[in-house]
């Protein structure tokens, strides 16, 4: 599959993620509508942002300038090579 270059393209594809995550909380919190549950899911969300920040960002910018990552699989096969 070729890179996606088109811009308009791109931020089609962010915000489609960005409803998949809001429809996917949404109904979680209607099948179980409870704070403790909310609270659980924003973490969970948060949590797996910073990982992906530092992921793409971190790793590249503060411990392997030399490597750039294609995606969490790449990261992952990055990772067991340098152990």
């Amino acid at each position: 599959m070729p890179d996606l270059k088109s811009p308009r393209l791109m931020y089609l594809k962010a915000a489609l993620f960005v409803a998949i995550g809001v429809v996917s909380s949404v109904l979680l919190l209607l099948l179980a509508p409870d704070w403790r549950v909310a609270v659980l899911l924003a973490l969970a969300i948060w949590g797996f942002c910073r990982t992906y920040y530092f992921v793409f960002y971190v790793i590249e910018h503060y411990i392997d300038g030399e490597y750039k990552f294609a995606g969490i699989t790449d990261f992952v096969r990055w990772w067991s090579r340098r152990r």
